[in-house]
């Protein structure tokens, strides 16, 4: 059976593509403010889906918590001081959207809380690492790109993680599309009924086949085996955060969270897989660094 593309998801997907390799490249300020525009518009769609579910959450609060998560996140890594007001950030800004439900004409509830601090961790803290993966510096284990010279001194950073990251995702989602449509036969979860056993196991062989491929290309110890390990938490997360949206979606009786991209939906709907897989690529790599470096 052939697999039929339609002509909007292709092209919406090949500029969000180049979108992506033009923002983790640039780096620094440009990559904050990108995210910062993509987490804003999100946390929108994710609000109007809990109000759809007859729940109040605390809006605006949330929306500017989340935007200081973000700005406090690229700040740290370029100053010392600032480094420990970020970590403070997310539990004042929980504090503070408890009190502004509080402080309401009609008393918030425990939906209205619950809604408001999960969006604030869902689209504030967990995109913030991010910033804290593309930031980083100093991997001296990333000595696989020596033969572009002198110029693969860029490469000493965290662009080249969050690229493989972002391919790793890529890959999930690809490789359980096409394995799903064309062997798929086995339901994976009611959340989401078009989703298959067999595409799941696609997408974790295909990433699992792009971290390898990734740590072979850095030269990492034991290079093909921990990035095969890395690719299958990438799969693995990538997917809880896909049946996560389609859960709240369900719940909320929508088809999508918005229709903001053609072909695809709304932006949470697009960025669902990269919302869990960047802490668990950030901490994996701090965990096992001292196995890999050389």
């Amino acid at each position: 059976m052939a697999i039929i593309f339609p002509r909007k998801r292709v092209l919406s997907g090949v500029l969000a593509g180049l979108f992506g390799i033009l923002v983790v490249g640039l780096g620094g300020w440009w990559f904050t403010l990108a995210l910062g525009v993509i987490v804003h518009l999100a946390l929108v769609e994710f609000f109007r889906m809990a109000q759809f579910t007859g729940i109040r959450p605390a809006t605006k609060t949330t929306l500017v918590a989340c935007q200081i998560l973000l700005i406090s996140s690229q700040l740290a890594e370029e100053t010392d001081t600032i480094s420990q007001w970020s970590d403070a950030v997310l539990p004042l800004s929980g504090a503070a959207i408890c009190g502004w439900l509080l402080l309401q004409p009609k008393t918030g509830s425990i939906a209205d809380i619950a809604a408001s601090i999960f969006g604030l961790f869902y689209l504030g803290f967990l995109p913030s690492h991010w910033i804290r993966l593309r930031n980083l510096s100093d991997l001296g284990f990333v000595s696989g790109l020596d033969f572009l010279g002198n110029t693969n001194e860029i490469f000493f950073s965290g662009m080249t993680i969050t690229f493989f990251a972002c391919l790793m995702i890529v890959a999930s989602d690809i490789g359980s599309f096409w394995i799903g449509c064309k062997f798929g036969s086995k339901p994976l979860s009611p959340i989401s009924p078009g989703k298959t056993v067999e595409g799941a196991l696609g997408g974790l062989i295909c990433a699992m086949f792009t971290g390898a491929l990734g740590g072979l290309i850095l030269q990492w110890n034991y290079g093909v085996f921990i990035g095969a390990i890395l690719g299958s938490l990438v799969a693995f997360f990538a997917l809880v955060g896909d049946l996560t949206e389609s859960m709240m979606k369900r719940n909320a009786g929508l088809k999508d969270s918005g229709d903001v991209i053609p072909g695809h939906g709304g932006i949470l709907d697009r960025i669902d897989s990269y919302l869990f897989t960047p802490a668990v690529v950030y901490y994996s790599l701090l965990i096992i660094l001292p196995f890999i470096s050389k």
